[in-house]
């Protein structure tokens, strides 16, 4: 293995990568070209296209490493079972990672975003276990809007106010380990 290729290949990849981030802030990813980030990384393309299909690969690629990152947020509350509700450490890795977050919702990936697994003990507790697609789909889509309008307006409020936010949207329903 030839250490200093990969890290080259690594450096490319970044440089890549980040030039996309930016670019895609104020451009539609089909207005994105393969040329455009090559001249303004002073790139070779086949350097590109060592690394990347095109541009959707590209961006299928930016966008698995920002949920991989959030996945880690929760590592160990995964391999315990044992769901904290802890939105907070979420809110303040979003805060850190603006643009990243920004990139998420521009590439319309929020369909999919940030919970993959639902805390059924809790949809238990709440509701009863009843209509829990709907609960959660209700949930997912009022995380998304809290999360976009935040970063709309450049994370203004601290990740502690976003946290309170969600939490006062159940605070009637008597959650003690959400208070």
């Amino acid at each position: 293995m030839n250490t200093p290729n990969n890290k080259r290949k690594r450096q490319s990849q970044e440089k890549i990568e980040k030039i996309f981030i930016n670019l895609i802030q104020t451009k539609e990813i089909n207005e994105i070209s393969v040329t455009d980030i090559c001249k303004i990384a002073k790139l070779n393309r086949s350097t590109f296209y060592a690394n990347y299909l095109d541009i959707y690969d590209l961006a299928d690629k930016v966008v698995q490493k920002i949920e991989d990152d959030v996945f880690s947020l929760y590592k160990i509350e995964r391999e315990t079972k044992n769901n904290t509700n802890d939105f907070l450490k979420l809110f303040r890795h979003i805060k850190d990672n603006q643009i990243f977050y920004k990139t998420y919702f521009k590439l319309n990936r929020d369909k999919h975003f940030i919970i993959k697994e639902y805390d059924t003990n809790l949809s238990k507790m709440m509701y009863d276990n009843k209509y829990i697609d709907y609960h959660m789909e209700f949930f997912m889509a009022g995380l998304n809007a809290i999360v976009k309008k935040w970063l709309y307006n450049d994370c203004k409020e601290s990740p502690e106010e976003i946290d309170k936010i969600l939490k006062d949207e159940y605070k009637n329903k008597n959650i003690t380990y959400l208070k």
